[in-house]
């Protein structure tokens, strides 16, 4: 199965980031990937903690789901895309992921679990942290589950979504930018990758407020593709036959001796 990852740097202007997730998956499709990932928060992002959103945010059945869908289905290609969602009789809203299958049907969302109150930043301002429900997706005969960004730093997520069946992990991401932050998006994903011996798909906005860097990581933890720092592209093909070579190689799922079940909610 052939696979892109996309990104851009989002900002306020929803009609400017629209018109961005537009046209990458548009490009996405024209190079033959069957699947295209974007980053988190590709609907809107502002970088400024403090500032109110409540006029930005939207519901599942908003214009840019919407968009969204329709662009899938325009291009016939499955699609996974970040949004802020409103919650009703919730001053706070969620950091939400989309998914689309090649029809432009909602097929998945993902709700952010683990929020970014770190390295002087604190989401759960204006987020509400979502209760774990594993969302996995079948295509191309592989299972992909899905988290978000700061996610990332929480190795017990990965391995549910493991355990849930998934053999690829899709990671919409806003890495933000900052001493060291490169090195731990990289680092992160490539241990994600070796531990769970599955496939890591990384979406990051690009700069100027974050890393970019979205890239594609195979079972054995090797980066097989990567967008860079600037606006674009990289894809790559993924198989299942690749992740039972790699498990038969490194049977380190069926070797372990603990397991992993999620926290009640306090």
């Amino acid at each position: 199965m052939r696979i892109a990852v996309a990104q851009f740097g989002a900002t306020t202007d929803k009609e400017s980031n629209l018109a961005k997730v537009r046209g990458l998956i548009e490009r996405a499709a024209g190079d033959g990937a069957e699947l295209v990932v974007l980053p988190e928060n590709a609907m809107y992002s502002n970088p400024d903690v403090t500032a109110d959103i409540s006029g930005a945010v939207e519901t599942l059945d908003g214009p840019f789901v919407s968009a969204v869908g329709e662009a899938a289905k325009r291009h016939g290609i499955a699609v996974v895309a970040g949004m802020t969602e409103q919650l009703p009789g919730n001053h706070r809203s969620s950091n939400t992921v989309v998914a689309f299958d090649a029809e432009g049907g909602r097929i998945g969302v993902y709700r952010k679990v683990h929020l970014y109150d770190a390295f002087g930043y604190k989401e759960s301002d204006r987020i509400q942290p979502a209760e774990f429900a594993p969302l996995t997706l079948r295509m191309g005969g592989l299972t992909f589950g899905v988290m978000t960004c700061y996610d990332l730093r929480f190795p017990e997520i990965a391995r549910l979504l493991v355990d849930a069946g998934a053999n690829a992990i899709i990671v919409p991401a806003a890495w933000v930018a900052g001493p060291a932050k490169e090195d731990h998006w990289t680092t992160l994903a490539r241990a994600r990758a070796i531990e769970n011996t599955s496939y890591l798909i990384m979406a990051g906005q690009s700069g100027p407020h974050c890393t970019g860097q979205s890239m594609i990581i195979d079972p054995m933890g090797t980066i097989v593709a990567s967008a860079g720092e600037s606006e674009g592209l990289a894809s790559g093909t993924l198989s299942a036959e690749r992740v039972d070579q790699v498990r038969a190689k490194n049977p380190s799922l069926a070797n372990r001796r603990f397991t992993v079940a999620a926290l009640a909610s306090s």
